[in-house]
């Protein structure tokens, strides 16, 4: 079995949406379904569940990302509503699209790390 990375390797690991463990296999079946297992090393990757984890911090970056520039267009232009929705909705829209994978990668690479999926379910999560 392959020693376990450091933290910041374990991450880039999901990042890149590969397994945890081993770095070559895929981590995701689709887009943002995560395989059962991983095809290359066989770690049962179906117990990890990211939650709300990555969405939620997606809103969080994109809002501090998109809120400053949003506020600074409205400041200086004072723009019709409508130019706010079309420069603003897809660049929300399309930055969902690109962070939810990494980050959900991510919060998978830490679950291996630190939730140990062979442990009896406890009850309120602890």
């Amino acid at each position: 079995m392959a020693e376990t990375p450091s933290l910041f390797g374990l991450l880039l690991r999901g990042l890149r949406g590969r397994c945890p463990r081993c770095g070559v296999g895929r981590l995701f079946a689709g887009f943002l379904d995560v395989a059962g297992e991983c095809p290359a090393c066989r770690l049962n990757l179906a117990e990890h569940d990211a939650g709300d984890g990555p969405a939620v911090a997606a809103t969080f970056i994109l809002g501090a990302g998109i809120v400053g520039p949003a506020a600074l267009v409205e400041l200086t232009l004072a723009p019709p509503l409508w130019v706010h929705a079309v420069l603003w909705g897809p660049l929300v829209i399309g930055g969902t699209l690109v962070l939810l994978r990494p980050l959900k990668g991510m919060t998978v690479a830490l679950q291996y790390r630190y939730r140990g999926l062979d442990e009896p379910a406890r009850p309120g999560g602890l």
